[in-house]
C-alpha cells in the first residue's frame, strides 16, 4: 500500500468543494440531532443508582425490565454488561426512589444506594426463575453529575483554546484557526453520531474525545509542517499544487498510523465488552474523521485563507546581512 501511494499522486485539493459541502452537511444532522433529542448522558453526568446483578445462566432484558416497571420504577436502563449473565440496572433518581430513601433518612448515599440495591434484588428474586447474586452499588448525586458535565464542557473548551494559542505560536494565526475548526468539525461529529444512535454518552467517551482531540491535531501539525516546508523549498507551483504535493507526501505515513490504531480499536469493539464499547467507538470514529479533517478541513481553510508563498518565508532579521560577511 505504501508503494502505490508513493508512486501515484491523488487530487485532494481539487475535491474540497464537494468535501467541504460534505463536512456542511455532517455538522447540520450533528447539530440538529443534538438539538432536538440531545444526548444519551450516563449516570456519570446524571447522577443515579447503578445496580449489577449476576446470573447463574443467561437471561433476557425484557423480564428484568418488566419486574422493575411493575414495582413502579420510571427512568431506568437495563442491559447486558460483559456477559449475557450479568445484567447492569441504572435507576435515576425521582419520585421511584423517594420511599426507599425516606425509610433511611439519617444514612449517607451509599447506604440509600444499599437500600436501593436490596429492593431491586428483592424483586428480581420474586419474579425470576433463577437466583440473583449482587455484584455491585454504586451512587452518583445530582450534584456531582452537574459538576462533571461543567468540567468536561471546560476541558474541551480549554483544550481547543491551548492549541489555538500552540499553532499560532508555532506557525501563524491561519494555521491555528484551520486547527481549531478542523478539531471542532471532530468534536462535534463524534458527538453528534453519540446523539444520532442515542449511545450512552459517559465519563470515558468524554475521555476518549479528548483523545481524539490529540490524535487529530497531531495530524494536522504534520500536515501543516510538510505545507510550510514544501512552500520554502519549491520554486515552483501554485499554493493549490504545493498543498496538494505535501498532503500526498503525508498520505503514506497518516495512514499506516489510522490503520495500526483501527486493528487496536476494533479489538477493543468486538472483545472489549460494554465496558469499553462507548471509549473504543468514540476513538474510532474519531480516528476516521481526524484524518479526514487533517486532509480537507484543515488544509481547505488554510487555502481559503489566501496562503501564499511570501507568508511562508521566515522572517529576516535587521543586519542579517551585516553579520553573515567575514
Amino acid at each position: 500500500m505504501e508503494w502505490f501511494l508513493f508512486k501515484r499522486e491523488f487530487q485532494f485539493v481539487r475535491h474540497r468543494r464537494r468535501a467541504f459541502m460534505f463536512s456542511g452537511c455532517l455538522l447540520l444532522v450533528a447539530v440538529i440531532s443534538l438539538a432536538v433529542q440531545g444526548l444519551r448522558l450516563g449516570i456519570d453526568f446524571t447522577g443515579g443508582y447503578l445496580v449489577e446483578v449476576g446470573f447463574d445462566e443467561s437471561v433476557e432484558l425484557q423480564p428484568v425490565r418488566g419486574v422493575l416497571s411493575d414495582a413502579g420504577f420510571e427512568d431506568f436502563q437495563v442491559q447486558h454488561f460483559g456477559s449475557s449473565r450479568e445484567v447492569l440496572i441504572r435507576i435515576a433518581p425521582g419520585a421511584d426512589t423517594e420511599a426507599v430513601e425516606a425509610e433511611r433518612p439519617e444514612e449517607g448515599a451509599a447506604d440509600i444506594g444499599a437500600g436501593i440495591s436490596d429492593e431491586v434484588l428483592r424483586l428480581l428474586r420474586g419474579a425470576m426463575a433463577q437466583e440473583p447474586e449482587m455484584r455491585r452499588v454504586e451512587f452518583v448525586g445530582p450534584q456531582v453529575g452537574q459538576e462533571l458535565r461543567e468540567q468536561g464542557g471546560l476541558a474541551m473548551l480549554y483544550a481547543l483554546g491551548m492549541i489555538l494559542v500552540y499553532v499560532a505560536f508555532r506557525f501563524e494565526k491561519r494555521f491555528a484557526v484551520g486547527a481549531v475548526a478542523a478539531l471542532a468539525h471532530d468534536v462535534i461529529v463524534v458527538v453528534g453520531i453519540f446523539s444520532l444512535a442515542q449511545i450512552e454518552f459517559s465519563l470515558p467517551v468524554l475521555a476518549a474525545i479528548l483523545a481524539v482531540i490529540g490524535y487529530s491535531l497531531n495530524d494536522t501539525i504534520v500536515v501543516f509542517d510538510r505545507i510550510r516546508e514544501n512552500f520554502r523549498r519549491q520554486r515552483r507551483g501554485t499554493p493549490d499544487e504545493i498543498t496538494n504535493t505535501s498532503i500526498n507526501q503525508m498520505i503514506p505515513r497518516t495512514l499506516v498510523t489510522s490503520l495500526t490504531t483501527m486493528m487496536v480499536l476494533v479489538s477493543l469493539l468486538v472483545f472489549g465488552g460494554e465496558v469499553m464499547f462507548g471509549f473504543a467507538l468514540a476513538l474510532a470514529i474519531g480516528v476516521i474523521v481526524g484524518t479526514y479533517s487533517s486532509v480537507y478541513v484543515a488544509s481547505t481553510l488554510l487555502l481559503a485563507s489566501g496562503l501564499s508563498r511570501e507568508d511562508m518565508m521566515p522572517v529576516q532579521k535587521e543586519g542579517a546581512e551585516v553579520e553573515d560577511r567575514p
